[in-house]
């Protein structure tokens, strides 16, 4: 399948009236200074002292943080950083402790997820949610909105065919957009992994949404439909559409990101425009650890001194913290700190 990857000056780069969209979200962007929590020009998602705990671990913890409207935003972190539990809290498939998040100035919280979806916030899933007994087509039928033959009596007194022909048009379109169109019949399950990402994705403009999320979009995909998709973000830009996604691909961040943002143990540690980052120390620390660039320092018998014992005494400890019974916390000391208290 070849890729998506138009220059820019094609119609498939532009949007409407042929701006181009990537270079006016990047204009709008650059006045804004590249630090946690900074203000957008034109936010359509607002999030205040959000904070999500399970138990004694604190997996959320945004103090403020602003989305630009009709720009791709990308979200980052390591492992376990709380980028799925954000996701999961402004789609209303998870709870807050605390906090206010709002679209276009009225409030998500406590709204359930098809009612956050129905204002126009729709995500996807790191693991891809189709239903593998019904064809694509049918697939792509149950994600329109409002249909009328749901309902008892919208069965009995309204004219549902009619909406149901228009909804099936409007699933083809989408499948030839995605390249799908001639899967059209085949059951879901039937699908490899990246189409069934493109398959999620499809549906998803099913609801005509304002904002999409996308979970890990690229993950488990092959270099060519990666390509796909890529082209299929971008596009969803230059339609006009707000786009967050969650990836670990730095490759991918820096070809389609606007603006990224950045979170460790659960808080957001950095934002800006991704060429930004590479060089910001809390990201690099994030990911790298603190001590990555420390030297190393060792006496003329191989044993750690100064500042590299100090260290090995703190990994030796907290690795000896884990451990039950007479290794525990009151256990013996490692070497380092032994070392220490023979040297005193």
């Amino acid at each position: 399948m070849p890729a998506d990857d138009s220059p820019a000056d094609t119609p498939s780069a532009l949007g409407e009236q042929g701006v181009d969209r990537a270079a006016a979200a990047r204009a709008t962007l650059a006045s804004v200074p590249a630090e946690p929590g900074a203000a957008k020009p034109d936010p359509i998602l607002v999030m205040d002292g959000l904070i999500r705990a399970f138990g004694g671990l604190t997996a959320v913890d945004v103090e403020h943080l602003e989305i630009q409207r009709g720009c791709i935003t990308g979200l980052i972190g390591p492992n376990g950083a709380g980028k799925t539990t954000l996701f999961n809290l402004l789609t209303g498939f998870d709870r807050a402790n605390t906090g206010s998040w709002a679209y276009e100035g009225r409030s998500l919280s406590r709204l359930p997820p098809h009612r956050v979806a129905r204002r126009g916030v729709v995500r996807t899933f790191q693991l891809t949610k189709a239903l593998a007994k019904l064809t694509v087509l049918d697939n792509m039928r149950l994600g329109a909105t409002g249909q009328s033959g749901e309902s008892f009596l919208g069965a009995l007194f309204t004219s549902w065919g009619r909406q149901e022909k228009a909804n099936t048009e409007k699933a083809r379109e989408l499948l030839a957009r995605f390249r799908l169109d001639v899967k059209a019949d085949d059951l879901a399950g039937s699908l490899s992994g990246g189409q069934r990402k493109l398959l999620e994705m499809a549906r998803a403009l099913m609801m005509d949404p304002t904002v999409l999320m996308l979970d890990e979009p690229m993950a488990g995909v092959n270099p060519v439909l990666t390509q796909s998709l890529l082209g299929h973000v971008k596009s969803l830009r230059d339609d006009g559409m707000t786009v967050v996604f969650v990836e670990h691909d730095m490759d991918v961040i820096r070809d389609i990101s606007d603006w990224v943002v950045v979170m460790a143990q659960g808080r957001i540690i950095a934002e800006g425009p991704p060429e930004a980052l590479s060089f910001n120390r809390a990201v690099v620390d994030a990911y790298l650890g603190a001590h990555h660039d420390r030297a190393l320092e060792f006496d003329s018998e191989g044993n750690p001194v100064g500042e590299t014992a100090e260290l090995v005494a703190e990994m030796e400890n907290a690795e000896l913290a884990e451990q039950p019974g007479p290794a525990g916390p009151a256990g013996p000391a490692g070497p380092a700190a032994r070392e220490r208290e023979e040297r005193s």
